[in-house]
């Protein structure tokens, strides 16, 4: 199978994995332990077989395609520049997802998901619980989505705008499960900012970080006030 061949069926799994992770593992864990309803503990092992599928298609670049998980070098920046990227991608992300939503709210009258009404109930007070899951999406979904597979797009197609663009439907869709447009739309509109980013800053960690803050923002806000249409995670 030719490297391309190689990349193409990586991106597949990567996709099917965290698919398959985002359908199907609370009602696998609900089966294992006969919890009925959702729960912190429940909610915290999901975060768990996420980074499992990261473990999975490392190993699947370091044995089949025989390259690193991202196949573009991180460049190094001055620390201020760290901060104010992550500042300024904050505020682009922020903003430009509560207009979206704000859109979407009146052209749909959409309600905020039944999905992230009950997890507020566990992210209530729960700090381990908030930081390991902005972590989780920080890490895993940027390493995945960014690291991995939009660059491969890109040269599978050499085509830096279906890197970008691919990559950020997909992350839109795995938002899908939320239940409403609001929660692909956001995503996927955060997917863009971050594949631009990431294409002509070539850092990883910056796109990372402001995820992991993105995130947990959203969650502190949700954890003192009921507030609607929220990050997806």
């Amino acid at each position: 199978m030719s490297l391309n061949g190689k990349y193409s069926l990586g991106i597949l799994l990567t996709f099917a994995l965290l698919a398959l992770v985002m359908l199907y593992v609370f009602p696998f864990l609900t089966l294992i332990t006969g919890t009925k309803t959702m729960t912190a503990g429940l909610f915290l092992n999901s975060r768990i077989v996420i980074w499992a599928v990261l473990l999975i298609i490392f190993l699947y670049s370091k044995f089949i395609e025989k390259s690193s998980l991202t196949i573009w070098n991180d460049k190094k920046y001055p620390v201020s520049f760290y901060i104010g990227a992550v500042v300024c991608l904050y505020f682009i992300c922020a903003i430009g997802g509560a207009l979206l939503n704000g859109l979407i709210s009146v052209i749909t009258h959409e309600k905020m998901s039944d999905k992230l009404i009950q997890l507020q109930s566990i992210f209530k007070n729960n700090y381990f619980l908030i930081i390991f899951t902005c972590l989780t999406a920080g890490v895993v979904e940027e390493y995945l989505m960014r690291g991995y597979i939009q660059p491969r797009i890109e040269k599978i197609y050499n085509s830096p705008f279906l890197g970008i663009t691919i990559s950020a439907i997909l992350f839109g869709i795995l938002h899908s499960t939320y239940g409403t447009i609001g929660q692909v739309v956001g995503p996927f509109f955060i997917g863009i900012v971050f594949a631009v980013f990431y294409k002509l800053y070539s850092n990883i960690k910056i796109i990372i970080m402001c995820h992991f803050l993105f995130d947990f923002v959203s969650l502190m806000i949700m954890n003192f006030i009921d507030i609607k249409h929220l990050s997806a995670f």
